[in-house]
């Protein structure tokens, strides 16, 4: 096997410039040589584990993310909702700032159970011990401190599993397994919030349990389908600084379609998060709720959109791998999260939520799961891919740091006193920004269909 063993296949010829042409150029080329394991077809009971991974995962990600960190910051703040955003948004770029060392040091970790299950099984530890900080915490301020923790550890077990994926998965599967990591990924909060729902009457069962049951699924992928023995893969040289800097970005005019596909995720994302950040707030206002209460709401919800949001996976992955054209479903899973965006943003009762809710899981589905596809297609280098695909991460935690900073700007826009928050303008802003991340990639990236 080539020392520098790139998916040719999909990527295109590996780079002919010499070292030293320009900074970047000799960055990407002076790195140390590192080596893949082989890509072969995976089996059943494979992708069944690692999707349960995926879950669990998700599980203890987002569930936080999407509702217990909102009633905590409820119960320390009352009426200072704008606090939520500032402790996301902190803890995104905290992890942003880490995570390309983290996937650089994960390419070159060699050991007898591989280079992923380490970062899996460290990152499931820190997650779950920094959720009774969480619940335990008296203040804001150690809310956020405990969740920066809890961020770094979910994100970097969550992270592991996608390194995984490229470093096993083949062409022809990457498009149906992307499908069910979007489903899974989609359905993970939903089941999550019902479940700290049932439980929230105690502050910390509403943060434990959900991620209980992650870190147990989480640790079950690596147990029961070993990674594999990565000190016989090659690494050779030193790591140098210049390597370390050089982990945090690349050269588009070398990588032009993975640099376009980045760019359409981050314009994406970015409307994702304004419409997604401020949720239980949001819903509490139209449908004029305490915050308490709101749990059953969304999960209710989000169940109904379950079905959507595995429909639009499933039927975005297959079809796209069937069809041979990917780009096009992007853009339809775009122009659905508009639509969804718009109707949410003028709704004023529930009819109108759910049916607003219900387009927009089925538009991240379709595009989530095919743009997946589309970045292992795009990667610059496969033995790297913890490297890149850190990178490609940037393109969705940019948006999740900066858009709960941005978005109690916009919702204090002609507000006066303590006037209802402007989320009307918010998700408008979110459905442009969302078609327009669709159109990048439907137009750019060329070497996919």
């Amino acid at each position: 096997m080539p020392q520098n063993d790139r998916d040719i296949s999909v990527a295109g010829p590996p780079p002919t410039e010499p070292a030293g042409r320009d900074g970047e150029a000799s960055a990407e080329t002076s790195a140390p040589e590192i080596e893949a394991p082989p890509l072969k077809k995976i089996d059943t009971g494979y992708i069944t584990w690692m999707m349960i991974a995926n879950f669990g995962s998700s599980l203890a990600l987002m569930v936080p993310l999407s509702y217990s960190l909102a009633l905590r910051i409820s119960d320390l703040a009352p009426g200072r909702e704008e606090l939520l955003g500032y402790v996301t948004g902190s803890a995104q770029f905290v992890y942003l700032v880490l995570s390309p060392l983290i996937g650089f040091w994960s390419d070159r970790t060699r050991s007898r159970f591989g280079r992923r299950t380490p970062f899996m099984i460290v990152g499931t530890v820190l997650g779950f011990v920094a959720l009774f900080g969480i619940a335990a915490a008296p203040t804001v301020f150690l809310v956020g401190l405990s969740w920066v923790v809890g961020m770094v550890g979910w994100s970097t077990a969550s992270q592991a599993i996608q390194n995984v994926q490229a470093d096993r998965v083949p062409e022809e599967q990457r498009g149906r397994i992307a499908a069910w990591t979007s489903v899974t990924s989609q359905i993970a909060p939903v089941i999550g919030i019902g479940i700290a729902y049932a439980v929230a009457s105690s502050t910390l069962l509403v943060f434990l349990v959900p991620g209980l049951l992650g870190a147990t699924m989480l640790v079950l992928f690596p147990l029961l389908k070993p990674e594999g023995d990565s000190r016989e893969l090659v690494h050779t040289g030193d790591v140098t600084i210049r390597d370390l800097v050089a982990s945090y970005g690349f050269n588009p005019r070398k990588y032009p379609d993975f640099g376009w596909n980045w760019l359409g995720r981050f314009v994406f994302f970015m409307g994702l998060y304004f419409n997604t950040t401020f949720g239980t707030f949001f819903y509490a206002q139209r449908l004029d709720l305490p915050v308490k209460e709101v749990a059953g709401v969304v999960a209710a919800i989000g169940t109904i959109g379950v079905l959507a949001a595995a429909g639009g996976a499933i039927g975005g992955g297959f079809l796209s791998d069937k069809l041979g054209r990917r780009k096009l479903f992007t853009l339809i899973g775009s122009a659905i999260f508009v639509a969804g965006a718009v109707t949410e943003a003028f709704a004023q009762a529930l009819p109108q939520l759910v049916i607003g809710a219900v387009l927009m899981q089925l538009a991240i589905a379709v595009f989530s799961a095919v743009d997946q596809a589309i970045v292992f297609a795009v990667l610059p280098d496969r033995a790297q891919a913890g490297r890149y695909l850190a990178v490609v991460a940037f393109a969705q935690k940019i948006p999740s740091a900066i858009a709960p900073l941005i978005a109690p700007l916009i919702i204090t826009i002609g507000v006066s006193g303590g006037g209802d928050k402007n989320y009307t303008q918010l998700y408008l802003g979110g459905a442009v920004l969302a078609l327009v991340g669709g159109l990048i990639i439907k137009f750019k990236v060329k070497s996919v269909r």
